[in-house]
Order: C-alpha cells, then structure tokens, then sequence
C-alpha cells in the first residue's frame, strides 16, 4: 500500500488525497456516491466496518462540495461587494437586485438537503455500527460529530438564506417529502439556532480526528486535515449568531491555540511581515523598496496573494483552518473557473464599485492611497475589467483550459480572528477586538515610549486576563524571551495598512470597523450576506444592511437602487423562498 500511495501522491496532493482515503477505506467510497432515486444507499453493501463508515465520510464531503458555487453566489451577490457582468444570466441579477423569481436556481434549497438527507443516513446507521460493536466507541465519536457538525453547518446556511426552514434529522423515505410542511413544519431561524447550539454543543466529540485516524492521511507532509471541518469554529459562529459572546470566544480561542502545545508561534496567529524574505503571508515590498509601488510582492509563493496561489504546504497550513480543494481529474468540477475567468470561464461576477472604492478608502503605512488586498491581489484589472483572481489564481498560472485545479475556501485564521474579534468587542473587550483587528497584542500592550532593544519586558505586552482573552506577546531581549503570540501582527498590520480609528462609542465604532475589515480581507469568501444579516438582527437595524446593498446598486446607476432599499429595510424581505 505504501508504494501505491507514494505514485499517486501528486495527484493526491492536489485532491483532498480522495486517492489515498479511498485506497485506505478499502475501495468503498463509490458506493456512497452513487446515490438512488430515493438518496438512499444500498445498506446491505455498506457500514460493515470503520473502513465503510470512512468511505460515508469522504462520501458526503464529495457531495457537500456540489454546494460551494451556491454558497459563493448566495453570500456574495446578493451583498455589496459583488456584481453582475454583462455576461451575467437573468438570475444572477435577481440576486443582486433581490428581485428572485420563483425558478431561479440559485434558490433552490433541494441541493441543500440532498447532502443533509446523506448526513442523516450516515447518522443513523453509525448508530447502528456502534451498537453492534462495529467500530469502536472512539472511532464512532468522531465520525459521528464530523458529519454532524456538515449537517449543522448546512442547516445555519438554510436559516441565514431561507430564515425558515424544516429541521430534519432522520433520513426520508423521499426527498421531497422536505417540501411537505404538515409532515415537516418548519422553523423560524431564532428557533433553528436553538436546536443546532442545543445539539452541536452536546456532542462529545469537538476535535479534529485523532492522530492516528484512518481519514488521517499525510503524504510528504501534506495532510487530510484541514479537509474535515473545525467543530470549535462552527461552534464559535453558532453562538456569536446567538449572542452568546463569551461562549464564541471560548470556541475561537481554542482554534487560535491549536499551536501553543508545540510552542508553533505561527499557527492561525496571523503573522507580521517578513521583510528580509517575504517569505509570508503579509502585504510586502522588496527591502528598502518599500517606496516603490513596483516591487509589491505579487506571486503564488509570496505575500498576501499566496494565501491563494500557493501550493499546500507549511506556512499555507498556519492560515488555513477549512480548505476544500478541486482538481482537475476528480469530481465534483470546480465551478469558480466559469464565473470568474475570463480567459477560460464565462465571467458572471465581479467586484462592485462599492468594493472598489471601500479598498481605494484605505491608506498602507507607506502613504500608497489604497488597501494592495483590492485592487492588486483580490482582483486584477484585464482588458479594462475587473476580474476576481481569489479563485483562479492557480488555474491561470497553469496556462492550461484542461487544468482546473482550485479551492473552495471555508475558513481562515483572518476570518477566525476577525470572528474573535466581533466576540470579544461584544463581551467588552474593546482593546483586545481593537488589537487584532490593528497592529497585534504585543503592540498594544507596550507602553508608550518603551525602548525595545533596552527594556525590560517581563511585566507587559500581555493583556494579563483568564481565559479566553489571556494573550501573551512579549519579546525582549533584557532578559530574551520570546511568548507564543509575539509573532501576531494584527490583521490590517498584516495588510501594511494604518490603524482603524475608533469614533465615539468603542463598541459600535470597533464593531463597524470589524466588518468593514471583513469585507477588505475576506471579499468573496462567501462571508460577506451573513455579516450583514448578523450585525443588522444584533442591532435590530435593517438600514445597516439595506444601506450597503442600496449603495452598491446605486453606484451602478441603478434605477431599483430606492426601491431595493426600501424593501431591505423590512427584515421578511431578506430570506429566499423556500421553493423546491
């Protein structure tokens, strides 16, 4: 087996390693793709083994990845950073322009219980396996909470794009009885987050597979598992949905500690520049260039731009926590080529000038009058258009049409830490939020006029709070000492960018700053609609979102720009139909 998987590990590396997983799960996994008309597998094929019960996993995770172009189009289109092109279908400018007919496809929810119809499938016969002692109680925990908390996540989608949606979670006889509301009533969203919080929390199980886990699979160092969902990020979301902000960032800190028992000071830390290398994830120029706009650091390798471009390798692993990979020779086909390329797609979306404009009203730390996260990495401007290169970056460095590597991008350490952020602001840890939004702990926490190379550091750069808001970033050299966070630089630190003024009120002024931040870093990540949503239900303020989608429109010389204003300000009015 060891020889057969050396082979494939190029093409593995590029595939989620499906190659290795399925050698591994015995070649099971393809009865678990092969759906009946009911969405019901043959059972008397499957779940005879942990093997079987790996390939479900992996199963579900191929089927899941059908749902990445509607989660892109549902967040982003119908939010303010995104719009249409001139190639653009009748449907997509429905979404932009919240005008959906009732055979848009975009707005079909049946895609999204198709996957929680396996979920629950898988569920219930792990059940099963457990009870007859098939796998053993460990091994049933994780793969149980794994697909569990897909199924959450699914579900917190539906309620953030539906507002109203049946919770189901036994598998159907068919489909379609989803529709049936006297079989199936369904749940006002305030009720939905309920049930998942009540039900995710109570899972015994919270980690990422244990070491040693058969779906646990490295080959030249690249591992599975960033493909398998963050529980403790998901759980973050559902509580910051609910308001429960001490308990979000409990969950978040847990993720942004993942490197402190190995003393890894760069893992989800959101690392400052490296000025000799570039060798980094920071906005960057050649040193003693940093004048000149020319020398901006723009590869797949190098900088900011390689959160996207580079390949799967140490320092890509630092930033991200969920990442879902397309290639080239596996199914599903990656669907971001189509709408963003336009050497090789169709070119559907691009940046609204709302988007433009909010990167232009940004100053680096080296006076350049714009944020280079905009205009020189997330989109390009090619033959006198904007094209958003987030999710093409590797497929045009491939120069080939056949070649169709991508990613599906779920989640973060800036989202992670922005996440935190929103918390902690929220739970009245104003200069905490303000810290990692800006410069880093360890620069908010130096007094004024401290001398770093005589000082003594012992007794600062540290907020000296319990948990989840304990962060210690000293370094000092009298004595030398180097903390586990003295290497966090702040997310607009990171983005070489000045600080984001606070302006009366702490909390309301750091939390728009939060989400102004999110939309600079995180555009286009499928992020952009919930913000809104969260931060106008929190306030119980619709103008915050229906402002924002209002000046995208009227930036574009819409004339429905009053008339979509008007109808964002009433909260029913931002939820989808939910039509089958």
């Amino acid at each position: 087996m060891t020889t057969t998987i050396k082979t494939k590990t190029k093409r593995a590396t590029k595939a989620m390693l499906w190659a290795s997983v399925l050698l591994l799960s015995l070649g099971a996994c393809e009865q678990y793709l092969d759906v009946e008309p009911q969405d019901k597998v043959a059972e008397e094929q499957m779940y005879r083994n942990v093997y079987d019960a790996d390939a479900a996993v992996i199963g579900i995770y191929g089927k899941f990845m059908g749902l990445a172009k509607k989660y892109v189009i549902l967040n982003e289109m119908r939010a303010d950073l995104m719009t249409t092109t001139s190639n653009s279908d009748p449907y997509l400018k429905e979404l932009s322009e919240q005008n959906i007919s009732a055979g848009n496809p975009y707005v079909n929810p049946k895609d999204f219980y198709l996957v929680i119809q396996n979920c629950n499938d898988a569920l219930k016969n792990f059940d099963i396996m457990v009870a007859e002692k098939k796998f053993t109680q460990s091994q049933y925990e994780q793969r149980y909470a794994d697909v569990a908390c897909i199924r959450t996540w699914i579900y917190l989608q539906l309620g953030i794009q539906y507002g109203t949606v049946p919770y189901i979670t036994e598998p159907l006889a068919n489909i379609d009885d989803v529709k049936n509301i006297n079989k199936f009533p369904r749940l006002s969203f305030n009720q939905l987050l309920d049930e998942l919080v009540k039900f995710t929390e109570g899972l015994k199980y919270k980690k990422i597979y244990e070491s040693g886990s058969s779906l646990l699979v490295t080959v030249d160092g690249y591992n599975t598992e960033k493909f398998f969902i963050n529980k403790e990020c998901l759980l973050g979301d559902l509580q910051l949905w609910k308001g429960n902000f001490l308990q979000a960032a409990m969950h978040y800190k847990n993720v942004m500690e993942t490197g402190t028992p190995r003393n890894d000071v760069d893992m989800y830390r959101v690392k400052f520049a490296e000025v000799v290398t570039n060798n980094d994830l920071a906005v960057g120029y050649l040193r003693f260039y940093e004048q000149d706009a020319t020398t901006l650091v723009d590869n797949n390798t190098q900088g900011w731009r390689s959160i996207f471009g580079r390949d799967r390798d140490v320092l890509w692993n630092t930033e991200w926590i969920w990442s879902l990979p397309f290639d080239s020779d596996f199914a599903p086909k990656n669907p971001f080529i189509e709408i963003f390329s336009k050497t090789g797609g169709k070119y559907l979306a691009k940046p609204s000038k709302r988007a433009i404009d909010l990167w232009k009203s940004n100053t680096q730390s080296n006076g350049f009058p714009y944020d280079a996260r905009g205009q020189k990495f997330t989109y390009k401007e090619i033959g006198g258009d904007p094209v958003i290169m987030k999710y093409i970056y590797k497929y045009e460095a491939a120069a080939n049409t056949f070649k169709t590597d991508g990613d599906w991008f779920l989640y973060r350490a800036a989202k992670l830490h922005l996440r935190y952020a929103e918390a902690a602001n929220r739970d009245n840890q104003h200069k905490i939020a303000d810290a990692l939004l800006n410069f880093g702990i360890r620069d908010a926490y130096t007094p004024a006029g401290y001398n770093t190379t005589t000082g003594n550091a012992t007794d600062i750069m540290q907020t000296k709070k319990a948990f989840p808001y304990d962060f210690d970033a000293r370094m000092g050299d009298f004595p030398s000492f180097r903390a586990i966070w003295h290497r966090g630089g702040g997310i607009r630190g990171r983005a070489r960018l000045q600080r984001a003024a606070v302006v009366g009120d702490s909390l309301t002024s750091i939390e728009n700053n939060i989400i102004d931040e999110a939309a600079l870093e995180l555009a286009y990540e499928g992020n952009r609609w919930e913000d809104l949503v969260r931060i106008s239900l929190r306030r119980n303020d619709p103008s915050f979102l229906a402002d924002k989608v209002y000046e995208k429109l009227s930036k574009e010389g819409n004339a429905n720009a009053d008339e979509v204003r008007s109808k964002l300000m009433n909260v029913n009015n931002w939820y989808l139909p939910f039509i089958w």
